[in-house]
């Protein structure tokens, strides 16, 4: 049986570092490690911010971002355009389309995606919070910005269902050849989309 090579405190930094997304027990020891090497520059600062985080970051009550202000800091600019939302699953979706510049309009965090087998249903999304913000007379376009799978479809149609009688245009992204994208690497299912959804030249 291994003996302990640290205290307690330094194994609960390393369990709790493995907990994260991307990191495993031996990435965590590593990074727990290298915080520990760089207290000054890395770990009090990190532990300064992890704090600021706990007391003052909120979920926006118009869109489901997360900010240290309700109403947060996309949905007070007031250089969008108040006429289209894009419709999200995640935080991480909204700040991916955000670090592109694919958009100027404001956006709706869904939370999640429909999901039967996990129990994930319709009052679990906020979805009704986005039918009452669709009936707005500013709005006339709702982008479903959900990923191409079975779950973020089927969340797409129900939506679209729910948005029959708002007066608003509803859209999806375009799925097919990514830029850059090589015809021989992409699956069929890809390469069918991009066929089925082509334009002219």
């Amino acid at each position: 049986m291994p003996t302990a090579v640290t205290g307690p405190e330094i194994d609960r930094l390393i369990q709790l570092l493995a907990r994260l997304p991307g990191l495993g027990p031996r990435s965590a020891r590593r990074a727990a490690l290298h915080l520990i090497k760089k207290r000054e520059a890395l770990m009090a600062p990190l532990a300064s911010a992890l704090q600021v985080a706990i007391d003052r970051i909120l979920v926006c009550e118009t869109c489901g971002n997360i900010d240290t202000r309700s109403p947060c800091t996309v949905c007070t600019d007031v250089r969008r355009d108040p006429s289209i939302i894009v419709v999200v699953a995640d935080v991480a979706d909204l700040w991916a389309l955000e670090r592109a510049g694919a958009t100027n309009g404001f956006y709706h965090v869904l939370g999640a995606t429909l999901s039967p087998l996990d129990g994930v249903g319709p009052q679990d999304l906020t979805i009704d919070a986005l039918v009452s913000r669709a009936h707005d007379s500013r709005v006339t376009e709702i982008v479903l910005a959900l990923n191409a799978t079975v779950d973020g479809q089927t969340t797409a149609h129900y939506i679209t269902d729910l948005l029959g009688d708002a007066n608003v245009k509803v859209t999806r992204l375009a799925h097919g050849v990514p830029v850059g994208g090589e015809l021989d690497y992409l699956d069929e299912g890809t390469l069918s989309a991009a066929m089925r959804q082509r334009t002219l030249f």
